[in-house]
């Protein structure tokens, strides 16, 4: 077991310990941990991200549900460390269905099994990665100007991103950390949201024509892109750019990258990349460039609202934006730019806005 997983191990263990202590001392066992909501995440000055604040949700067994709550980490505990005692991994939905042989403990849902894991990340300030709990999703792909060393079966294997990889690009690892950058000729990092954009810039070669690693982020990204984007921002100091559509879901998308998610707050510092800028579409691009749009639906617009009382959102830009397409009622996909033609998005479109943003 290497070092960092005997330290993660010794974590969960002592958080059984600490309940075992309680009862042992006549005490109704309980854990504090930081609330997971908009209202407790505040801006870090010196990391510069959005991390989990002051205050904290008791999950004590003088409730039924905190009681079933405290069985279930309790095992949970068991099965990762024998895991780990075991050098095996398992995924977020083997977990779930491994419970089905714990009687009482059993989750009801993978929803669940989930959040316990965050919570037991929050905990023991420990990612899921150091518990060799993989998730389901994959991570998205990279097509780019990076050379790259990673490890696999067969030992070390160099790999450029660029000439040694077809069209669907390289695949990016659930550990990301395992990957080496060896070197790069790029100038910035594009994160697009959807795949047929994604395979637009990549037709039409616009890595190669601007020197970009282009990151298909496959809608909301898994923590293995948002590390990478992070890593490919700090170790390699490039801008990286999110390009998205035009509606408060991709908005959010955006926010995930650059600001952190809120129920992943604990893990920020690691996996958001605050440098990021925003390409995508714009509520005033939709009256720019006058371009093919739908009508917002009514979670839309409850979605939007919740934007704007969001405090990673708390900026001149977005507020002008959001109340501007609550205005005009209406959102907009990257697609849309095809109204111009096919080469529209790389040819006028995105050079336009990283020239506005000083990024080429």
């Amino acid at each position: 077991m290497k070092d960092i997983e005997a330290r993660c191990l010794a974590s969960l263990l002592g958080i059984a310990e600490s309940m075992y202590n309680q009862m042992k001392e006549g005490r109704v066992p309980e854990l504090k941990i930081a609330t997971r909501t908009k209202y407790n995440i505040e801006y870090n000055e010196d990391s510069e991200v959005w991390v989990y604040g002051d205050r904290r949700s008791v999950r004590s067994a003088k409730t039924v549900k905190g009681a079933y709550m405290l069985l279930r980490m309790a095992y949970v505990i068991g099965f990762l460390k024998e895991q780990l005692n075991a050098n095996k991994s398992s995924t977020l939905r083997e977990l779930y269905y491994i419970s089905e042989n714990w009687g009482m403990a059993k989750f009801n849902e993978q929803q669940e099994s989930d959040r316990l894991v965050e919570d037991l990340e929050i905990l023991t300030a420990f990612q899921r990665e150091h518990f060799h709990i993989r998730p389901e999703e994959d991570g998205a792909t990279v097509i780019g100007p990076l050379r790259i060393r990673e490890e696999t079966r067969r030992g070390m294997r160099e790999i450029h991103c660029q000439d040694d990889v077809g069209e669907g690009g390289y695949q990016i690892p659930v550990n990301v950390d395992k990957i080496e950058f060896v070197d790069h000729d790029a100038k910035f990092v594009i994160a697009i949201e959807t795949g047929g954009m994604r395979d637009r810039l990549v037709e039409n070669g616009f890595d190669e024509k601007f020197d970009a690693i282009i990151v298909h982020l496959k809608g909301q990204p898994a923590r293995s892109t948002r590390r990478l984007l992070r890593r490919l921002n700090t170790e390699l100091g490039l801008p990286v750019v999110v390009f998205t559509d035009g509606d408060p879901w991709s908005y959010r998308i955006y926010a995930s990258v650059a600001y952190g998610s809120i129920k992943s707050a604990h893990l920020s510092e690691y996996l958001a990349t605050p440098a990021a800028k925003f390409v995508g579409i714009r509520p005033s691009d939709i009256v720019k460039y006058e371009l093919p749009s739908d009508k917002l639906t009514d979670q839309d617009i409850k979605a939007l609202n919740a934007i704007l009382q969001d405090p990673r959102f708390n900026t001149e830009f977005w507020k002008k934006e959001v109340t501007l397409q609550l205005e005009l009622g209406k959102k907009s996909e990257q697609q849309a730019l095809a109204k111009y033609g096919l080469d529209y998005v790389t040819d006028v479109y995105l050079p336009e806005r990283l020239t506005e943003l000083g990024i080429i």
